[in-house]
């Protein structure tokens, strides 16, 4: 299997922020957004895979700005990391008043993936070749944030998170 490169699965998804989008405070509701990243994610993902892809997890999303009413919403995703069967996607959100030329970013979070076969069992995926230095430095921290999610989930034992331990012992 060939593998492929980040640029490969960039994806940017822009989304006008309506006033059904809105909470009472004409601010993006949290829920809208986190709905609009899982679909440029998985977009993000597909691309890299050439499958269908479902979402395994949804790391930490933190909001450092809102979003108002009549911004556009630019999402930047692109994948991370390639393991056996899945995908990790890193995104980015900026938040754009065209009106006053402002733009910030919102939040960014990482999203993961796995792709599946027609009959929908999991399938081995490409893997990624980084090749730009922040590809390689968001590569590197990939199985970090894997081994966090796997603890987190209960899925593997912090005392097998090799990659964790070395990096809390000083030695990552």
């Amino acid at each position: 299997m060939t593998g492929k490169s980040p640029k490969e699965s960039f994806t940017i998804m822009n989304e006008l922020v309506l006033p059904n989008d809105t909470n009472m405070l004409n601010n993006l509701m949290g829920g809208r957004l986190l709905h609009w990243m899982d679909i440029a994610a998985a977009i993000s993902g597909q691309k890299h895979c050439n499958r269908i892809v479902v979402t395994a997890s949804v790391d930490n999303v933190s909001f450092k700005h809102s979003i108002k009413l009549g911004d556009v919403v630019t999402i930047e995703a692109r994948v991370s990391r390639a393991f056996n069967t899945s995908v990790e996607v890193r995104l980015d959100v900026w938040a754009q008043n065209i009106p006053s030329g402002t733009r910030v970013k919102s939040n960014e979070a990482y999203y993961t993936f796995v792709a599946l076969d027609k009959d929908g069992y999991k399938i081995e995926v490409p893997e990624l070749t980084p090749e730009t230095d922040e590809d390689i430095e968001l590569y590197n921290g990939a199985l970090r944030r894997r081994q966090l999610r796997l603890v987190l989930g209960g899925k593997m034992k912090a005392d097998d998170a090799t990659e964790l331990k070395a990096l809390f012992m000083g030695k990552g």
